[in-house]
């Protein structure tokens, strides 16, 4: 078997785009899920970030509505769990 190199932590630079509120499930009313596309520019740090990981999105959903702003910008952490 081939061996794998060990990943080391990378982080990202991404700008929460919207956050939407649907029904919830059990003891939770609402979910709230929120979307992030990666920077691109606004400032030398987004454009840093931008040539390093040029385009991306993640979405995330939470049961409190308060986690996530609309154009706020956000660090996201990789690191393995090994």
């Amino acid at each position: 078997m081939p061996s794998v190199a060990r990943m080391s932590s990378i982080r990202c630079k991404f700008v929460c785009t919207s956050v939407t509120k649907s029904k919830g499930w059990g003891d939770h009313e609402f979910l709230y899920a929120a979307r992030f596309e990666a920077v691109q520019g606004g400032s030398d740090e987004n454009k840093s970030f931008f040539a390093a990981t040029p385009c991306g999105s993640v979405e995330v959903s939470t049961v409190a509505s308060d986690k996530f702003e609309v154009g706020k910008e956000y660090f996201l952490d990789f690191t393995p769990a090994e």
